[in-house]
Parts: C-alpha cells; structure tokens; sequence
C-alpha cells in the first residue's frame, strides 16, 4: 500500500520514460482549513512555472470530440483528480504524471495576446473554443493568474462563442463576463459532479470544491440565464457507480438543461497511479473495480479507439448507458443540445486598427 501525502490526489511520484528529455492562497477548496483543525502538518507546495507559448488555440480532428478548438491556460493541475486523463502530459517536461502533476503547474500569461492575434488573423473561421478540455481552467491558481478571465475578455470583445468545462464554482467570478455572453447564445458551462459522498471526493479530487458547491453554481448559472450542464465523468464501477440516479436529479434540480457521462479512462501512467490509489484508499474492492474497468475496456486497462474510449464496450457499459439514458428521460435532462452562433464574430482590432475608426 502506497503512502499517502496530504491534501494531494496521486500517492506517489511514478516516473515516465516515454518522453525523456506561487505557492497558492487558500480559497475555501478541500484541505484548505485542515491546519487550523487538525494542526500543521507537511505539505507539498505548489509552484508556477511562466510557459512562453507560441501559439494558444489548440486545434484537434478527434472524431468522437464535439470540439475542434481549445485553450489550455495552465498545464497540470492542483485539484489532483486521480483519474485524469491529462496527467501523462506531464512526461513532457520529465516531470511525473503523479504528484509533479499537481504540484508543479505551468502558466502562460501571454494567452490572451496570443488569442487576440490568431483571432485577427485573414481567414480566421468561427467555431467554438473550449477552455477547460485538458487541465481545469478555474483551478486554484486562477484567482492570482486571472488568465482564463483575461482570455474570455477577448471572446466577450469579440462576440465569439466558447464552451467552458470545469469542476469549480470559481466559474462564477466571471458571470459579469459570461451573463451578457449567453443573452447573445454565445456561452455555454459544464460543471463537472462526480460524487455526492464528501469522503469519495476529498479521495477522488482532492483540492476540487465540495461537490455541493458546483451544484450551487449549476444554480447560480442557470439563475443568471447561462445554458449549464452537468457532467457526471468518470464513473468508477464501484466507487461512484450507485450515485449515478441521484446526481442525475440533483443536476435537474439545479437547472442544468442536460448531463453527460463518460466511464473512467486510464491512459498511459494513469493506469498505475489509480491502482495504487485504489490499493490505498479503497483496498477492499481494488480488484472488483479493475475487474469491471478491464471488462468494459476490452479486457485492457484502457482502450484508446476512437468512440470506444469514450462509451466503452460490453455489458458493463451497456447497463450504464440504459441507466443513465432511463435516469435523464425520468429527470427531463435527455433533450437540449449545446448550439452557439457563431455569426457575430467581429475579428478584434490591433494596436493600429483604432486610428482608422
């Protein structure tokens, strides 16, 4: 059994060979206020590495991905969700996918300048950007960087439309951004739920808000005339399974228009790291969950193919689809789409542009 680190998701440091080559403020997330109950302990410190960038819209030709452009302010990510799919990354840099990934981030300041220029550029064609594909674009770091805020400036400047995912009610700092966006059908928000139980998500996603917080900003959202929807990914064959129904009308019950679900993905280095979380955390049904991860994944870990990956295959995945699809026709959250216009873009003017108006 692994040694657990406090306040962190991944138990250990794994290291990768594919790919060899501010201290935050506390702001109300898990763990936060663990000194002043419990007393000082050990802890691993964030840092912030400033990327320089030469480019920030990322483009992809996924078939099986709603999206073919997005932006990723920051590289790894503090609330150290186990299972997240963006951890190899971090071999990249000849840092671990494990606690290196939560604990020593990347932030590119100069997003928003490179955003505006490749917005200006001749032919520049109008879709959707998503924030919030890779790492969580409202992630602690957030309230000091203010980059995800600075780029939707430019997108709300320029009428062009983006969807956001996240797993953080931080989203709400913008809604003076993000409100006159939506009356425009220009935005829309997914809020990322994976679990009710307070003592699955301190585990699961550790330094992500209370779960009862997102759904407070699903609320908060919707109230405000934001088209929000719900993510309930990754469900974790008995982890976080048997809650599926209740996040489902919790959702409805705040407003989301529609939910999403996609079973637990473990890609490269992830595979390891959640069976030495399982191991440490829930050692009394490892097995049963890799069991039943293997079986809807074809008997691998993970499968990597291009809709399999994301729906999964085999029994398993079958009852999961015919009770999520049976939960959200029961719930009214089987019917909305995201659609946004994309005709209002107006390309943002340069330095000069303003002495021709």
């Amino acid at each position: 059994m692994a040694k657990t680190t406090s306040g962190r998701g991944a138990t250990q440091n794994r290291e990768s060979a594919r790919f060899s080559t501010v201290e935050r403020l506390a702001d109300g997330d898990w763990l936060d206020m663990r000194d002043a109950v419990d007393g000082p302990a050990a802890k691993l410190r964030t840092t912030v590495t400033v990327e320089h960038p030469r480019t920030i819209i990322t483009r992809n030709r996924s078939p099986d991905i709603g999206f073919d452009r997005s932006v990723n302010p920051y590289r790894g990510c503090e609330h150290g969700c186990i299972y997240c799919f963006a951890r190899p990354t971090h071999a990249f840099h000849d840092l671990s996918p494990g606690l290196d990934f939560e604990t020593k981030l990347f932030a590119k300041p100069s997003a928003p300048d490179l955003l505006r220029a490749e917005l200006a550029r001749p032919g520049y064609s109008v879709r959707p950007i998503a924030f919030g594909t890779n790492t969580d674009p409202y992630q602690p770091v957030e309230r000091e960087w203010r980059i995800t805020r600075r780029c939707i400036e430019i997108l709300a400047e320029t009428d062009h439309p983006l969807t956001i995912t996240t797993k953080s009610d931080r989203v709400l700092r913008d809604l003076d951004l993000l409100a006159p966006m939506a009356r425009k059908n220009l935005v829309a928000v997914m809020l990322s739920v994976t679990s009710l139980d307070p003592k699955i998500a301190r585990t699961l996603e550790p330094r992500a808000p209370h779960p009862e917080k997102r759904l407070s900003a699903v609320a908060q959202l919707a109230d405000r005339g934001i088209p929000v929807f719900v993510s309930i990914s990754p469900i974790v064959p008995a982890i976080t399974d048997h809650e599926m129904e209740h996040l489902l009308e919790r959702a409805a019950q705040a407003g989301a228009r529609s939910a999403f679900f996609i079973p637990v993905r473990l890609p490269h280095e992830v595979a390891p790291l959640f069976r030495d979380w399982l191991e440490t955390h829930f050692p009394d049904r490892a097995g049963k969950v890799m069991a039943t991860i293997r079986s809807l994944r074809g008997n691998r870990d993970n499968d990597p193919d291009f809709f399999n990956r994301m729906r999964g295959k085999g029994v398993w995945a079958d009852l999961l689809r015919t009770r999520f699809h049976k939960a959200c026709r029961k719930y009214g959250l089987d019917g909305e789409r995201m659609s946004l216009r994309t005709d209002l873009f107006r390309p943002p003017r340069g330095p000069q542009g303003e002495l021709f108006d």
